[in-house]
Parts: C-alpha cells; structure tokens; sequence
C-alpha cells in the first residue's frame, strides 16, 4: 500500500461568515462549561470506559450549544463508519452517537486535554509521516471490526469545508474486507461554513468561533451499509461510499 500527504484545497476565505453570534458572557460560559465536562471526562472515562463516552461526547456538544438530528438506519456493531470530514467537532459527533472507536491523525494525541481524552478512549492513531506503519494501523482496525467494534474513519484524510470534498482514500477499506465488517457511509452536514476547521486557524481559534454561534446544528445522514464480499476491492469500494455519501471529489491527484 501507497501513503500520502491529503493537502485541502479549502482555507479560510471559504468561510462564508455571517451568522448569528451570542454575546462575549455567553462565549465564556460555554467555553468553562466545555473544559468542565473534558475535565469531568478524564475522571470518568477510563473508570466507565463505553457508557461514559457518549455521554461526554454529548455533553461537550451540548456546552458548545450544538444539536444533532440523526437520520437513517442505525448500524450494527462491528460496522466500518466512513464518513465526510469537515471538524474536529465530527468526532464528538460520531461518539456521542454510536459507541465507536476514532481513527485519527497522530497530531490529535498532542491536543491538550482531547489528546489524553481520545487515547483513554481507544483512538486508533494514523502517523502520514510514516507510510510503512500504515499496514499495522490497518490491522489494528481489522482486530476491532472482528471483536464486533465499531471503528468509524475519515477517508479523505483532512477536512473540506463542506461544498468541496477530498477523494475517499481506499486504504482503511481493506480493513472491512479482511474483517468481511459492513462499510457505512456517513454524511455530516453542519448547514454553514462557520463550524469549518481549515487553513492555519489553531484549534482554539476554531472552538472559540463554535462557541460564538448562536446556533449551530449537525444533520448526521448514514446510508444503507455496503457488505463487501471476500473478493471485494477497496478500491471499488471506497468509490461506492464516496457515492453513498454523495460527495463530489476533487482532483488531488493522490495514488490510490
């Protein structure tokens, strides 16, 4: 297997800009409320482990003043989640919907207090810098689907803005084939730009801009789960995801 470097094409003049914004008490009180329940979570969580995730999860949506509205079957355990990626907020989404284990870019383990959170949790770790380790991720991802674990992944490997999309990576799909997991596509949709992380903006930057929304809320759409067969190719079946989730990719010329 090939590695790559996804570059997004999406920076910050992609923001539309114009909502609705809270007053600067309100930002402030949502912001202690947020590193509340992430102080909360580092207690909790590894004493309750899957029943205090989602809860957590739910809780720092909630103190950002975001609403969900889920729509679609619900998978089954064991299920590869894919799904668009457009925020560091999609993966409170994820977690506060299933009980799921993250795929995620090595660089979050050095985010301080979700970094600690999501190796309490179970995250599975990608190092793009280091392309021979990527076998052994797949693997890992593999011996969670057999085990019934849910494993949800980013595919396009960094975030868009939300109207333009990355190329669905194939590589984590040979894990639901090895694993012979249902492939779930996942379309995660905010309805603004505003929740958008993208260009050179510090992940505080980006949090304290979705505390200033006066609302903010992410329709979570999951298609009919895709079940590879034996022979399946990921390749194929990244293309078929990609069109479940009905995105438009880009040309990033990346070696599939």
């Amino acid at each position: 297997m090939t590695f790559w470097q996804p570059i997004s094409t999406c920076g910050d003049s992609c923001r539309r800009g114009g909502e609705d914004r809270v007053a600067g008490i309100r930002v402030v009180l949502r912001m202690t409320a947020l590193l509340g329940v992430l102080l909360a979570a580092l207690v909790l969580v590894p004493i309750r482990r899957g029943a205090a995730v989602q809860v957590v999860a739910r809780g720092m949506l909630g103190a950002l003043g975001v609403r969900m509205n889920w729509r679609g079957p619900a998978p089954r355990p064991g299920s590869l989640l894919v799904s668009n990626h457009v925020s560091w907020l999609d993966i409170l989404v994820l977690l506060a919907l299933r009980p799921v284990r993250i795929v995620a870019k090595h660089d979050v383990e050095g985010w301080p207090g979700i970094g600690t959170l999501a190796s309490v949790i179970g995250a599975i770790f990608v190092d793009r810098t280091r392309p021979k380790r990527l076998p052994g991720t797949v693997a890992e991802v593999t011996g969670a689907l057999r085990a019934g674990r849910s494993v949800a992944v980013f595919p396009e490997g960094t975030t868009f803005c939300g109207p333009e999309r990355g190329r669905f990576r194939p590589a984590m799909f040979q894990a639901a084939v090895n694993a012979g997991a249902p492939v779930v596509p996942i379309t995660i949709d905010y309805g603004t730009t505003a929740a958008a992380f993208i260009g050179d903006e510090t992940l505080f930057t980006s949090v304290s801009r979705v505390a200033a929304l006066r609302r903010l809320t992410v329709t979570v759409v999951g298609a009919p789960a895709l079940r590879p067969d034996s022979g399946a190719s990921r390749r194929t079946l990244a293309r078929a995801a990609q069109a479940s989730v009905g995105t438009t990719p880009i040309a990033l010329g990346l070696a599939a």
